[in-house]
């Protein structure tokens, strides 16, 4: 090769390097890495007996009237963090109303459910506990349940050592919301952020650049590339009632505001690619499916064939690596542990 080929060629990487540069440094103005420690959570300190006692409890199947649903039911951390259901099955094999959210990640959202209406997970794990069409117990049985069981005692004590009493519903949904905050899945494009230009291929970063271009960006960034704001679902375009039930109007059933008519959350795209189906509805179940509507009803764009390929494969490098979990070992209920009932109240 001639001087002026090995010229043109560094010429050719140089600018290469160069623009790889540039994306890195406006994804950078967009996104945020994972921390590689656990976050902080307010108003709740997070110690490894508090992490402990939370796992216990989110594997923990006593705490549902029927003795069947755990938190991880719903939230299967084996199959990223939900339950790759439509809407998920509850007390009494009743159908919720709702996809259920993957829990990795989510210590990131800024508001719990597609709604918001609780402000953190602590709040959000009180929900489900005391939903009739999904764990449907009360708190004052999930207190007298850890009561009965000397183990639950000993170590809500080592957990909230401050408390005279410290088995109370309130410190079991922190106990929760400190082993959820654990949760966390570094992906590539983690790795990416932080500077390993081999982290994504080629066509990842291509998806990324149209996912920013579109203006998919515009709703879903952040560390949690979402989870933090609300839309319209049908910014530009709504989409029919086999996607958007006319029935579920969003956050206007926490506002009451008329503004907020199938107003939800953005949703948090970490693990998209392996925690279908998609919406709150449930109704979508293939990725590029539900890349091709979002923008379409969100902005006004069609996006199929080769770019949303290459949005698709962007999703993909969202997906993490979960925490090695070991399932607990929980304690014995006793003859004062409160029977399992699988009734349904009016």
């Amino acid at each position: 090769m001639s001087i002026h080929g090995f010229t043109a060629v560094a010429l050719v990487l140089t600018a290469q390097a160069a623009a790889a540069q540039d994306l890195r440094t406006d994804a950078l103005d967009l996104f945020s890495a994972l921390p590689s420690t656990i976050p902080a959570v307010a108003d709740n300190p997070i110690t490894p007996e508090k992490i402990s006692l939370g796992k216990a409890l989110f594997f923990d199947p006593r705490m549902s009237a029927s003795g069947v649903f755990s938190c991880n039911s719903c939230h299967n951390l084996a199959t990223g963090g939900d339950d790759n259901l439509e809407t998920s099955i509850g007390h009494g094999w009743q159908k919720g109303p709702r996809n259920a959210p993957t829990v990795l990640n989510a210590v990131f959202n800024e508001a719990q459910f597609w709604d918001g209406r609780a402000a953190d997970l602590a709040e959000q794990a009180k929900g489900p506990v005391q939903a009739g069409v999904e764990m449907a117990n009360t708190p004052d049985n999930v207190v007298a349940t850890l009561n009965s069981m000397s183990d639950y005692k000993t170590w809500f004590k080592a957990s909230f050592p401050e408390q005279a009493d410290p088995v109370t519903f309130d410190n079991f949904a922190k106990a929760i919301e400190a082993y959820e905050a654990t949760l966390l899945t570094p992906s590539p494009f983690d790795a990416w952020l932080n500077g390993d230009d081999a982290a994504l291929s080629d066509e990842q970063k291509r998806g990324l650049e149209v996912f920013v271009d579109s203006g998919c960006a515009s709703c879903h960034n952040g560390i949690n590339l979402g989870g933090h704001d609300y839309y319209a679902f049908g910014l530009i375009e709504k989409p029919g009632a086999d996607v958007l039930p006319e029935g579920d109007k969003g956050r206007f059933a926490v506002t009451e505001t008329a503004d907020d008519a199938y107003v939800f959350r953005a949703a948090p795209l970490r693990n998209i690619a392996v925690t279908a189906p998609y919406f709150h509805s449930g109704k979508v179940w293939e990725l590029k499916t539900a890349v091709e509507i979002m923008a379409v009803s969100q902005l006004g764009e069609e996006l199929s064939g080769p770019d949303a390929d290459a949005v698709v494969a962007f999703l993909n490098a969202l997906t993490g690596t979960l925490p090695t979990v070991e399932y607990p070992v929980l304690p014995a209920e006793t003859a004062m542990t409160p029977r399992p009932t699988g009734e349904i109240l009016p």
